[in-house]
């Protein structure tokens, strides 16, 4: 493809992403599929000047507007030459040259916005900062509250791209063998800081081809994730349920951890993903996965297992604000429920969660959130209802894993981009009395049983 004509499928995609209720990922992913004679070389560089774009929408959406423009694809990739890739107009005429694949030439209003932002750069001092570091309006009072005085500095880590970090299967490999193995591919990894099962891959290799990921030695997973599971603390023989298991990515490492013994119930109320799912359980080489599906946090299998597990992961649906890096657009683009509909549901799933912890056991709740709202307010609430429930401190769980280092201060695992190097979670531990007396509705009034099993049955 020429210049122009990657600019021109830069458009195309991006056009696509504003018209499409999907995430950009997936847009992006159809995109490159419908158009397959797009060669390797193109597909990335066009793939990287999209999210370059969706990464800078703030502050040139805050440039259009200062012109009087609207922020239309077109005009934001003409923005975005000369703003953020310094092109000077004159160059960036010769990429909307009208030619056959290229954009068609820049109308006498383009070409007077041009004009406007010729030897501009991104970023202007009366640019306000919520702008400058791309925080949506949504965002900016919960986040402020969250970071304090770090605002600016976790908000500008969180527009920078993610890094490729993979988790050792330790069923299958440990970190040496795994590096050999990747390196037989030429594919450099480091270890991670923080995991004890983390390589850091450099650029973005095909893994998918690779023989290190087919044959299930390593799994794509974000450091932060990871140590989420290595909270959950799981061990051998033992009884654990992820209770909204998803893609199955912090299931196979709390199975892996539990070393292919015990029982893993990984729930989730899209059976799909579950489906999807088991493929990556058979390539891990885990036998100790039992899936699920839930036809809500209140299912009738919940009642019918209370307090019969060791560990119980509530890894909450959420805002994603943690993943800012991954997902620039989830920024500006409502795709899913707001904060408003998001808080009690997080509520109403740990408190159907934790009837599933036995005496002694422990409750682990995460998000990939920022926001105090999702995080440390549902805890609070949670306890407050709950004195059954204590706070177990992070610091507490790595010593009894034997961990060298603790990444995190306080009571709770608190993981950000500027401080970690991670996609921003959250994650608490709480632990039951293992004293606590069954209360009557917990025993089973007459009747309940056979409701459940009624439900259950009408649910199919």
């Amino acid at each position: 493809m020429t210049p122009a004509a990657r600019l021109q499928a830069v458009i195309d995609l991006l056009t696509e992403i504003d018209e499409t209720p999907r995430p950009a990922d997936a847009v992006m992913s159809a995109y490159f599929r419908a158009r397959r004679y797009i060669g390797s070389k193109d597909r990335t560089a066009v793939a990287q000047t999209a999210y370059a774009i969706l990464r800078r929408h703030a502050r040139l959406t805050w440039w259009l507007e200062r012109e009087g423009r609207t922020a239309t694809p077109r005009a934001r990739v003409l923005a975005n030459e000369i703003l953020a890739e310094g092109k000077p107009l004159a160059t960036v005429l010769e990429l909307f040259d009208g030619s056959k694949f290229g954009p068609a030439r820049l109308s006498p209003e383009e070409l007077a916005l041009g004009r406007a932002l010729d030897t501009h750069t991104l970023e202007h001092p009366s640019m306000p900062e919520a702008v400058r570091v791309e925080c949506p309006s949504w965002a900016e009072g919960p986040m402020r509250a969250a970071l304090g005085a770090q605002f600016a500095r976790e908000m500008e880590a969180l527009l920078d791209s993610a890094p490729l970090d993979l988790r050792v299967n330790p069923v299958k490999a440990n970190r040496e063998s795994a590096i050999k193995a990747l390196s037989r591919a030429r594919i450099q990894a480091q270890p991670t800081r923080w995991s004890p099962l983390g390589l850091r891959v450099q650029g973005r290799p095909p893994l998918a081809t690779v023989d290190a990921f087919k044959e299930g030695l390593v799994e794509i997973q974000d450091e932060g994730s990871q140590l989420v599971a290595f909270a959950v603390a799981p061990k051998p023989g033992q009884q654990v349920v992820d209770f909204c298991a998803g893609a199955g990515g912090k299931t196979l490492a709390i199975a892996a951890l539990m070393n292919n013994k015990g029982r893993v119930v990984a729930c989730d109320v899209l059976a799909g993903r579950l489906k999807r799912a088991a493929e990556r359980f058979r390539r891990a080489g885990l036998h100790n996965i039992e899936p699920h599906p839930l036809t809500s946090e209140r299912d009738p299998w919940v009642k019918r297992h209370k307090r019969k597990f060791d560990r119980v992961l509530v890894d909450a649906p959420c805002s994603g604000t943690g993943t800012w890096r991954r997902n620039p657009d989830s920024r500006w683009r409502a795709l899913g429920p707001g904060l408003d509909q998001l808080v009690p549901l997080q509520a109403s799933i740990l408190e159907s969660a934790s009837r599933l912890v036995k005496p002694g056991g422990r409750l682990i709740y995460a998000t990939c959130s920022m926001l105090p709202e999702e995080n440390e307010g549902q805890i609070a609430a949670f306890l407050e209802s709950h004195p059954e429930f204590t706070v177990k401190p992070v610091a507490e769980v790595w010593a009894e894993e034997g961990a060298d280092s603790v990444p995190a201060e306080g009571p709770y695992l608190r993981l950000t981009p500027a401080r970690h190097d991670t996609d921003g979670f959250f994650a608490a531990v709480l632990e039951r009395k293992a004293d606590e007396p069954v209360t009557a509705a917990e025993s089973g009034a007459a009747g309940d049983g056979a409701e459940d099993d009624a439900a259950e049955l009408a649910a199919g």
